[in-house]
Formats: C-alpha cells, structure tokens, sequence
C-alpha cells in the first residue's frame, strides 16, 4: 500500500520536527551522530553531484542503513564486496564488485527514484525518509511513531520490529532517529531544506558588514549568557526560544540560553537583536 504525502501528513511532519525535543540522556550521542555526518560531507555531496538528493538526506540514510560504515551499500547495510543479498538484492545491476561506496549510494537512490525534482521540502524530506524505513509503523502500529525518525526525542518511548514481521512493544530503538538528526543539522545551521532555508540567513546575520571599513562580524558569540540559576529566566528563554521556533524556517533547540543563534533568530523575526547583543547597539 503506497501512503500518499496529503496536506495533513505535510502538516503532522512539519509539527513533529517543531516540537522534536531530545532526550536530555540521549544528548551526548546525538551530537556525536551528527558529528560523525558532518565529517564525511564531501562524501555525500559526491552523491548529491550525481544524483541530486540533498548531501543531507544521503548522509541520514547512511546513518540508519549502515551506521556510516564506507564499507557497505547504502541500500541496506550489505557488504560492498559483492551485490546486495536483503532486499533490495542484486543491487546494482550494473558493474562488478567491489563497488565504490559512492556508486552504489548513487544506485540506490536511482532505485528509489530519488533525485533533484523531488520535494526536498521539510516534509518531503520526512515523507522520504519515512518511505525508504517502510511505512510498517504508520499502517500497522500506527500508536508508535516511527523510531527511524524520532528515536532520542520526546516523541518515542518503545515499540519497534525487531525483525522483519516481527513486532514487540517493549522493544526499544537503540539508534538515533534520522529527523531528530536533521533538526540537529537546522538547529546548527549546517544545512538548510528547501522550503525553509533560515540556516544561511542565520551566518548572513551573524557576518554581516560592520563599521565604515564593511569589516565581516565573525561568526562566534560576544555576548553568550551563562545559563541562569533561576529557573524562572531559564523558562522564559526556552519559551522565547521555542516560539522563535514556530516561525517558518527557523530551528532553536531550547537550552535556555540565548546566545547568538537565539538573537540571530530574534533578528530575522522582529529587526532587532536581543537586549543585551551589542551588534544591537
């Protein structure tokens, strides 16, 4: 059965992704996750020179396939020493083996249909992901949110196969979910998505000209606040952070401390940096 990406399955992705909250336990290991993309980029945008598909979206499908190993197919994790056996097998159809990582990973995109005309937007890009996992979770167990996307975040708890037709609600995803990923991407402004491109407006704001000489601001904080000792202003900068949030293309995580994306953000929304920013002064 082929889900269909309506304007209500748009509206729920784009939801998800704004109210996607680590797991305070599970931080550690996501900024390591995306670490480890952010190191291989070139390599995914050799991909992405081939195909197209945002180095992004490439690299997450890496990540859950093969646990970013160079040594396997992207299609689903098999050696690249001969063509693929799990489904999908054969894979690639053309060549001999061993395979160029970069090769295979163009093949299995080609295999998916994926390339530059498709909707690379917030949501398409979800639908996507969603789509290459398998859509198990929405037709059969349609109370777990699927934890290829959201496992380490606040919108999973257990639930997940632990093997192919085989369902266990206490089982639990010990692999960091690919949207809350993503959102790690946005919220540091190493990529952006089609539809919401605030992660270039933010190094733009932040490396604006200024003074006479049009000198370029660099890009690191002169005013981060330490995180408050009171709960109270710590609070009222996670809700300042996460309706900035609400804004279409733009991404805070919700630290409650408003350094300099949060005033960049802040920028982009009102015209003004935050009380205190002296690039507003």
């Amino acid at each position: 059965m082929a889900i269909r990406l309506t304007e209500p399955l748009r509206q729920e992705y784009e939801q998800l992704f704004e109210s996607c909250d680590i797991l305070p336990k599970r931080e550690a290991e996501v900024e390591r996750s995306v670490d480890r993309l952010l190191s291989h980029r070139d390599r995914y945008q050799a991909v992405t020179e081939r195909r197209g598909v945002p180095w992004h979206f490439v690299a997450l499908v890496h990540s859950m396939e093969s646990g970013s190993s160079f040594r396997c197919h992207l299609h689903n994790g098999d050696p690249l020493t001969a063509r693929t056996v799990k489904v999908p097998a054969g894979r690639p159809k053309r060549g001999t083996p061993p395979f160029d990582w970069e090769v295979s990973a163009a093949d299995a995109m080609a295999l998916k249909r994926l390339d530059g005309d498709t909707d690379w937007s917030l949501a398409g890009t979800l639908y996507q992901l969603e789509r290459y996992n398998g859509w198990g979770y929405r037709m059969y167990h349609p109370h777990v949110l699927s934890p290829y996307l959201w496992s380490f975040s606040t919108h999973y708890t257990s639930g997940r196969y632990v093997a192919d037709g085989r369902w266990s609600d206490s089982a639990v995803s010990r692999q960091c979910g690919a949207a809350v990923m993503l959102r790690r991407l946005v919220e540091r402004g190493e990529t952006d998505l089609a539809d919401q491109p605030a992660a270039t407006l933010y190094a733009q704001v932040a490396a604006e000209p200024a003074g006479d000489k049009g000198s370029q601001r660099p890009l690191v904080s002169r005013h981060r606040m330490r995180r408050s000792r009171r709960d109270a202003e710590t609070e009222k900068a996670q809700r300042l952070q996460r309706w900035l949030t609400s804004f279409p293309g733009i991404f805070l995580k919700a630290d409650g401390i408003p350094g300099d994306r949060t005033s960049n953000a802040y920028r982009l929304v009102t015209g003004h940096y935050l009380p205190g920013d002296p690039r507003g002064e």
